[in-house]
Order: C-alpha cells, then sequence, then structure tokens
C-alpha cells in the first residue's frame, strides 16, 4: 500500500473517530488530509522510503480561531493514536518533525511560502521557488468542511499568473541554452570536465523546470522533478527518456546531441503554444521572444535571465 492511501485509511479508521468522540462540536470545522514533504506525498514512495518519516500518519488543519481553543488538546489526542496500523509504523527522523499532525491553516502554508494565504502580487509570486509551491499543493485533502484549506489550495493549484510564467519561461529559455547549447561542449573542449558535468546538470534543471512551466505544473525539488516528468502531458516522458539516456551515456558527443534534440523538441513546443515565432534552433533567441509577450510593464522591464 502507497503511504498516501495509509495515511487515509489510518485517518478514516482512527483520526475521524478520535475527532467524533474527542471534539463533537468541532467535527466540521477540521481539515484532515497528507500534504508537504516526503515521497508518499507525491505517491513516489517505494520499500526504500519506508526507512524514515513513512507509515501512519495524517494532517489536521484548523483555523486561527480554533487552534488557538483545541489546537493542543487535539495534538495530545493525534499523538494518542495507534503507532502500527496495517502492518506498519512511522519511523520519525529528527529532521521529520513537524511534517503531520495538527497545524493552523495559515501557519501550515507560511512554513512553504512565507505567506498564510496564495501570493497577491506579482512580487510575492517571483520569489517562490517552485518547489515549495509543490510540496504545499501535493498530496490529497480527505476531508474538508471548512473549505479554508482547501481554498488557499485551490488558488495556488491555479498556476502561476500568466505574465509570472512568461517571465520564467523566458528565463528558462535563456539559463538552458547557456549552459546546455553553450558551455557544455566549451567546457568539454577546454577538458574542464567539472564545468562540463556542471553544464550538464544545470542544462536538466533549467530544462526540466521549463517544460513543467509549459504543463502549468510546479517542479517538485531535485529528487522528485525527474520522476515527476512522466506525468505531464507535453514532452513529459519525452524528456524523461532523453535525461536517462544523456545520464547514462559516457560519450560527450553523444550527450551534446541529446542537449540539441531535446532543445529542438521544447522549440517546437513553444511554437506550438505560440509562445514564439523565431526560427532559430538556438533556445535563448527564444527567451526575448516569450517574454516580450509580458503585458504588466514592469515585469517586461526585467533582465529577461532572471525567472
Amino acid at each position: 500500500m502507497k503511504g498516501l492511501e495509509l495515511a487515509e485509511s489510518y485517518y478514516r479508521k482512527y483520526g475521524a473517530r478520535m475527532i467524533k468522540e474527542k471534539f463533537p462540536q468541532y467535527q466540521d470545522r477540521i481539515a484532515a488530509g497528507l500534504v508537504g514533504d516526503g515521497s508518499e506525498c507525491y505517491g513516489f514512495d517505494d520499500g526504500i522510503s519506508r526507512d524514515h518519516d513513512w507509515g501512519p500518519c495524517f494532517c489536521l488543519w484548523l483555523n486561527k480561531a480554533d487552534f488557538e481553543i483545541i489546537g493542543h488538546a487535539l495534538h495530545l489526542e493525534y499523538q494518542r493514536l495507534p503507532k502500527y496500523f496495517n502492518g506498519c509504523e512511522r519511523i520519525a527522523s529528527p529532521w521529520g518533525k513537524g511534517r503531520v499532525g495538527v497545524f493552523e491553516i495559515g501557519t501550515f502554508y507560511r512554513k512553504f511560502i512565507g505567506l498564510p494565504h496564495a501570493p497577491k502580487t506579482p512580487e510575492q509570486w517571483l520569489c517562490l521557488p517552485e518547489a515549495y509551491l509543490s510540496s504545499c499543493t501535493n498530496g490529497r485533502v480527505f476531508y474538508d468542511p471548512p473549505g479554508q484549506f482547501s481554498q488557499i489550495r485551490k488558488e495556488l493549484l491555479g498556476f502561476y499568473p500568466e505574465d509570472i510564467r512568461l517571465v520564467k519561461i523566458a528565463a528558462r529559455c535563456m539559463t538552458a541554452a547557456q549552459s546546455g547549447q553553450y558551455n557544455y561542449m566549451r567546457s568539454v573542449r577546454r577538458k574542464a570536465y567539472y564545468a562540463a558535468q556542471y553544464a550538464e546538470t544545470q542544462f536538466c534543471t533549467d530544462i526540466m523546470s521549463l517544460v513543467f512551466l509549459l504543463n502549468r505544473q510546479y517542479m517538485p525539488y531535485y529528487k522528485w522533478s525527474h520522476h515527476a516528468l512522466c506525468e505531464l502531458p507535453l514532452l513529459g516522458k519525452f524528456l524523461h527518456q532523453k535525461i536517462d539516456d544523456m545520464a547514462a551515456s559516457h560519450n560527450y558527443e553523444t550527450k551534446n546531441d541529446i542537449i540539441e534534440e531535446i532543445s529542438a523538441a521544447v522549440i517546437r513546443m513553444l511554437h506550438q503554444e505560440r509562445l514564439s515565432d523565431s526560427a532559430s534552433d538556438f533556445l535563448l533567441d527564444h527567451g526575448p521572444v516569450v517574454h516580450a509577450k509580458i503585458r504588466d510593464k514592469n515585469l517586461r522591464q526585467r533582465d529577461v535571465w532572471i525567472g
């Protein structure tokens, strides 16, 4: 059983009953689910995942007023729930503290995005790393009668405002071209092998981010970004395979050919999405074209490399 299914079963058998018995007047005021850090929140967990911070658990989210009244008592009752469930036990690591349990809604979101609500301004959106937005919108909400937690989640899942998305796509065109199409083989020819390896990794990171942006999905942090590509309809499985091929190869020319193949596929997608009409095969030339489509004057005046 995957961790997400285990968590929901555990909540429905023990969590919901505990709330009904101990806090009956609040049972329709508490949201429950599993969202945040951990492979199980993405559905990516496997046997290796079970050695730390995996097992029967869930999150409970309360508004500020209710949290001040029953937060501590609810936490104590959560701690008293059975430690074993369906043959599984949660093994907590020193750094896994605070991933699950009882939370005030605003505090939960603030931990990931620095705000108790969805961003309201372009500046707020721009400063948020994709991985943190991914973490606080993954997983599953099991129960949320008040809807406050889910409303913030819905706003975040609506993805970046279009101008912010364009800022980021343009910047990724620039940096992916710089590291992959430009600096990779230059580093190889100089026998600067560390720089070449770094350029390859940077290209993969930026091109994955670009494809997530094209799909209007937040890219998870590095451990799961490549794995998550398979779920994307636009170029996802293609890019997943090509990056695997690149990582498996020890031939510099082969790696460079893959970089060019990936870049060409992304350029075709930029054309298909009507984000660029440039005929260039160099991704860097597409960055300013995408950037020019930004409507907000202040955002359009930003350096195309920054996003």
